[in-house]
């Protein structure tokens, strides 16, 4: 039996930013940072610790700019579990797909909005920048702001390559930028650190190099998730989790060997998309 899929070919000549965002995609977050006078940072609601770039935090707190932590994609966790550090706030919990929390955070904008002091001289709008991890959905929550799609949105990390300029209201502008790892995260070679970003969407699953690896690393961070989603009793095995889970869906070699590699990528593309709940 022949596989019934192609992951890899699919995304062929994609944003390849992992490589690139080392240099140039920094400059422009910090450059975002400048020139606005709110930052929203977004993060993942399932990974807010993981998914936060402290250094930027600290240069926003360095320039006296005003910030607001945006915790994405809510409606993949129970907010219950929750214990949040002091210092994230402001925050909102949003889900961009499912247009909750929106509202709330639109309020924030402008009640953060009305605490700008402005010189005579400066230009009379209020600057929104956005930052965040790949992949954390802030394409998405532009959309959901505005009530429109003018952010661009791709399910690869890394769509945004550059700032995009946004008018949510008459007085307010979005200023968004790239997704950006963390420098003390970024890794080529650092298995752990690739399996990281592959886990937080960082890396598609369409990118990722050993996706079986990002399986056993999920399984390790979370156990009894996968098992429970795919109903699949491998007690924390994910050789087995990939055997059993590979038969079921035909992802077969020519001899009935299971495709390890592409099982593995689709249990990773349903851990990015949120198919998989905490």
């Amino acid at each position: 039996m022949r596989p019934r899929h192609s992951f890899s070919s699919r995304h062929t000549g994609k944003i390849k930013n992992i490589r690139k965002q080392k240099g140039k995609y920094p400059l422009i977050a910090q450059k975002v940072i400048q020139d606005s006078d709110i930052i929203l940072e977004i993060l993942d609601a399932r990974f807010i610790q993981e998914t936060r770039n402290e250094k930027f935090e600290e240069e926003v707190k360095k320039k006296n700019k005003r910030i607001i932590y945006v915790f994405n994609k809510a409606d993949l966790i129970d907010k219950n579990n929750l214990k949040l550090s002091p210092e994230l706030i402001p925050y909102v919990f949003v889900s961009s797909t499912k247009r909750k929390g929106i509202k709330e955070l639109r309020n924030r904008i402008k009640i953060e909005a009305k605490k700008v002091e402005k010189k005579p001289d400066d230009y009379h709008k209020i600057i929104v920048g956005i930052i965040g991890y790949p992949n954390t959905g802030k394409s998405s929550l532009i959309n959901s702001l505005i009530g429109k799609s003018s952010a661009g949105v791709g399910s690869d990390a890394g769509f945004t390559k550059s700032m995009q300029k946004i008018k949510l209201t008459q007085n307010i502008i979005l200023l968004d930028s790239p997704g950006i790892i963390p420098e003390k995260e970024y890794s080529q070679q650092d298995k752990e650190k690739i399996s990281n970003h592959a886990k937080l969407g960082a890396r598609s699953y369409s990118q990722v190099k050993e996706p079986e690896l990002v399986v056993a690393t999920i399984i390790r961070d979370y156990p009894g998730i996968l098992e429970r989603t795919y109903k699949i009793n491998s007690k924390g095995d994910s050789e087995k989790l990939l055997e059993e889970l590979g038969k079921r869906k035909g992802f077969l070699k020519r001899g009935g060997e299971v495709n390890e590699d592409a099982t593995a990528r689709l249990i990773i593309k349903d851990w990015q998309t949120g198919k998989i709940k905490l």
